[in-house]
């Protein structure tokens, strides 16, 4: 009879192994792969918010939105978490890094150019150097809408 416990527990242990990771795997999943630059001042006036400066978050981590996510204007507002995944140069990324960003304008269109254009996202230059070295001027990032 004990041998048939040890059995359960260990069949059991392994269920709950393979639902985390599946789950892990399946968080992780969601998340879409694409490029950023970024961008500094000027940023007004935005074609999300015009000359409203009160939209940018106080926290100044923003981003314009690239064609591939600008969706005729609904991503203004959208916010999303992003992580630098890797770039041309080793040790570009800062490790565990993951930042909440919100789009502000599109990258397209913005007053300031960007340090690369045709990116999935212009990221603001303080929140660029949160998740990466400054003098890159694109890093390939993991993204997904919050």
């Amino acid at each position: 009879m004990p041998m048939h416990k040890h059995k359960v527990s260990v069949h059991l242990l392994s269920f709950q192994a393979l639902v985390f990771f599946l789950s892990i795997f399946i968080h992780f999943s969601h998340c879409d792969v694409g490029t950023a630059s970024h961008y500094g001042p000027p940023f007004l006036p935005t074609a999300c918010y015009g000359k409203d400066a009160s939209e940018f978050p106080s926290s100044n981590m923003f981003a314009s939105a690239g064609e591939g996510i600008w969706d005729n204007g609904a991503a203004c507002g959208r916010q999303y978490q992003v992580r630098c995944i890797s770039a041309a140069a080793p040790r570009t990324c800062i490790p565990g890094q993951l930042i909440q960003i919100k789009i502000v304008d599109r990258a397209q269109s913005t007053v300031s150019r960007p340090s690369r254009d045709g990116t999935s996202m212009v990221l603001s230059t303080t929140a660029f150097q949160a998740i990466a070295n400054a003098s890159a001027s694109l890093i390939n990032i993991e993204f997904q809408q919050v």
